[in-house]
């Protein structure tokens, strides 16, 4: 009998020591599913998760998303990554309110979902923003007022009137106009460029020929404000007009070296890549998100947890003269 009580004993030692064994070597899939594949965006955003997979063994973070910025597209891509069973999405949203019921489906069927550029959206765990969204828009209408010299008319553009983020940038933006300087005037709020240089450009044209006094422009979307530059050049009013928007150097260095742009303002995507896969991460892992924690990556050193939304402190501005010094 001891010696049947002693087998026992040595195969429940064997099987709990299996069971820890493969618990540690328990990958988790994240998928990370943005807005377009292939844009030079998303092109950086890579390296933050080529950073967690080389930190941790076990994770197998990967990206995917529509060719061309579709919502309905995003949908479906989410629907397939359920059926897959992935550990946990990341995502981009197009549209908040379009991703949420999906969001919340993937989170019934025990996935862990992180969002990046939704504060405040349902359906997910985690936010995660690279800074207080109301600030970014004060501050950059801060740095449009000052090119237009605190007067004048302006304009606002978004990619889409479904972008979370880009909404509150904008309205933030106009409160600090409105708050701070009374001699400006929006002429045209949030014009949607749908995340796209051909159709931003376009709807820069049609803008400045409909406002000949226009004196500003403040773009959301990093193509559509490539698209600004591109018309500002094109016609020739960098001297008239003042514009600055969300877009990296690597996009629009030709019109801040043309002065078309006056600054162009953004986060380091390899951040925000590193930052949501790791939150998604410690989500998966139990060892949860709190307020103060360094998750590891620059801008991401203290973050502030508001709810369940991360903030970040990642806020870049180039402009002709630093530019060099953010190669991305």
């Amino acid at each position: 009998m001891k010696k049947l009580i002693g087998l026992v004993l040595v195969m429940a030692m064997l099987l709990s020591a299996f069971a820890v064994a493969s618990a540690e070597e328990k990958t988790y899939r994240i998928a990370n599913l943005v807005k377009q594949i292939g844009s030079a965006w998303y092109q950086r955003q890579q390296l933050g998760l080529d950073a967690i997979n080389e930190e941790y063994s076990n994770v197998d973070a990967f990206m995917v998303g529509p060719e061309t910025a579709d919502a309905a597209l995003q949908v479906q891509m989410m629907e397939d990554l359920i059926a897959q069973g992935v550990d946990a999405i990341v995502v981009v949203p197009i549209s908040v309110e379009t991703l949420e019921p999906v969001c919340q489906k993937a989170r019934d069927a025990g996935i862990v979902v992180i969002s990046h550029e939704a504060a405040g959206m349902s359906g997910v765990d985690f936010d995660v923003e690279a800074f207080d969204n109301a600030a970014y828009g004060a501050y950059m209408m801060d740095n449009l007022a000052a090119a237009m010299g605190e007067e004048g008319q302006y304009a606002t553009f978004v990619g889409y009137l479904t972008s979370k983020s880009h909404i509150e940038w904008m309205d933030a933006a106009v409160a600090r106009q409105q708050e701070a300087y009374p001699n400006m005037e929006l002429v045209a709020d949030k014009i949607e460029d749908h995340d796209d240089t051909t159709t931003g450009y376009d709807k820069a044209v049609e803008l400045i020929k409909t406002y000949p006094d226009l004196k500003g422009i403040l773009g959301g979307s990093m193509s559509g404000t490539q698209g600004l530059g591109l018309a500002i050049d094109e016609m020739g009013v960098a001297d008239k007009i003042a514009a600055t928007g969300t877009c990296i150097p690597s996009v629009c260095a030709e019109y801040l070296e043309s002065g078309a742009l006056n600054c162009s303002s953004f986060w380091d995507p390899a951040g925000a890549g590193y930052a949501t896969n790791k939150v998604a991460l410690l989500a998966l892992s139990g060892e949860g998100v709190t307020d103060g924690m360094d998750l590891g990556y620059s801008g991401y050193n203290a973050i502030s947890l508001v709810d369940n939304v991360v903030y970040g402190a990642d806020l870049i501005t180039a402009t002709a003269d630093n530019m060099a010094d953010y190669p991305f």
